[in-house]
């Protein structure tokens, strides 16, 4: 509720500054041999083990940039830290589009801060593309034709995981602790319209801060309560401590983490690997710190890039390869772009991707976009963890059923 108040101020505050705004704003003027991108990501704060997102994007482009840059233009990545703030996102885009003159915002992270500058950036009308959220509301392309979302939208995911258990434990209790903010209200909400009658077996629901100090008494409530199943939904370094107290209290439930946390290298080896086998995700991109993408070509380019470009403790980093692979994403586009690389022809391709296959992406997840929908990646793949790698199964999956059946 903190985070949800300050969204409202800030949108407030954004909408009633719009008019002064508008008039302040030149025309642009773009440099022949340069793109400038914008970016907000938190590099401090409670969320900044997702700054790994802007560090690989700033690393991928310098690595564009040896190569000729894009169309002969060199690209100028300008990235800012906003604490996770939503009211320093909308200040830093102000200052990013105004004082340094970029072309674009792209890739900025989380809800709130991309709902704050929402307004903003189409007002000016400066594209807002791939943002790192899930949430279905950065992805209007009727209301919003200037933002554009990148990843499987959070209650598409939630419905999947909802599916997932009316076919294989359709009778079984369950129990859910879920990030409150509007990241885990996003992916609850997809499960409640999934499961639909079948929320009557939704034994608790815990929502937790991503603070939280109480996980211990969280996770020992929801074991008292005698579910089968355990759906987690946060970030990886929490659902690492939440599996590892699971197992320290001899609770083995079927175990549901999101996208988000399924990363070998973040969550399940600090979990324990013992006990994270069986964990259930449903994922879109590949886990670099999977050994059975060990000699697949693209991820060998992956660690070559990391090698070259972008030398941190680990190469392993989900959310760094997130930002590899939103990166190689947009560079398409403005490639797409050829000489006119004007904000209008910027999103007139954003808006024309036929199926194209980001490398570090699993096998047949393909982004297609048109001026009706602009929700890139509609596509995931149900995995689990068998105590050493992923292994998936079933069908890529496109759609998940909205409500459950009642049994």
């Amino acid at each position: 509720m903190r985070v949800t108040g300050r969204l409202l101020f800030v949108l407030i505050a954004a909408l009633a500054s719009l008019g002064a705004m508008s008039q302040q704003q030149p025309e642009q003027s773009t440099a022949d041999n340069e793109i400038r991108i914008g970016n907000i990501v938190p590099y401090s704060g409670p969320l900044s083990e997702f700054g790994a997102i802007g560090k690989a994007e700033a690393a991928y482009f310098n690595m564009v940039n040896d190569r000729g840059g894009i169309n002969g233009r060199k690209v100028r990545f300008i990235t800012r830290d906003d604490n996770s703030d939503p009211m320093a996102a909308l200040e830093l885009t102000r200052s990013l589009v105004e004082k340094d003159d970029v072309q674009l915002m792209f890739g900025s992270f989380g809800t709130p801060g991309n709902l704050a500058t929402r307004w903003y950036l189409n007002e000016k009308k400066v594209p807002q593309l791939f943002v790192a959220s899930g949430d279905e509301e950065l992805s209007q392309a009727k209301a919003f034709p200037w933002t554009m979302g990148w990843q499987p939208a959070f209650r598409s995911e939630g419905r999947i995981y909802a599916n997932y258990i009316q076919a294989y434990y359709p009778h079984r209790k369950i129990v859910v602790l879920w990030q409150n903010d509007q990241f885990g209200r996003a992916l609850l909400r997809g499960i409640e319209e999934g499961l639909g009658d079948l929320n009557r077996l939704v034994l608790v629901d815990i929502a937790f801060d991503i603070a939280d100090e109480h996980l211990e008494g969280h996770v020992s409530i929801l074991k008292r309560a005698g579910a089968d199943i355990f759906v987690f939904l946060g970030v990886p370094s929490t659902a690492a401590q939440v599996i590892k107290l699971a197992a320290s209290l001899n609770w083995h439930p079927v175990f549901i983490v999101n996208d988000a946390s399924a990363s070998i290298a973040n969550a399940m080896a600090p979990a324990g690997l013992e006990n994270s086998a069986g964990v259930i995700s449903a994922a879109f991109l590949k886990d670099p710190s999977d050994p059975a993408w060990k000699d697949d070509p693209a991820m060998k380019d992956w660690f070559a890039f990391m090698d070259k470009y972008h030398q941190v403790e680990s190469t392993n980093n989900s959310a760094a390869l997130y930002g590899y692979a939103a990166a190689e994403a947009l560079t398409q586009v403005l490639k797409q772009c050829g000489d006119d690389l004007s904000r209008e022809n910027i999103m007139r391709q954003a808006a024309s991707l036929r199926d194209y296959h980001p490398t570090v992406a699993l096998p047949n997840i393909r982004m297609n976009t048109s001026p009706d929908s602009y929700l890139p990646i509609k596509q995931m793949r149900l995995v689990q963890f068998d105590g050493r790698s992923w292994q998936p199964f079933g069908a890529v999956i496109e759609t998940a059923f909205t409500e459950g059946a009642a049994r």
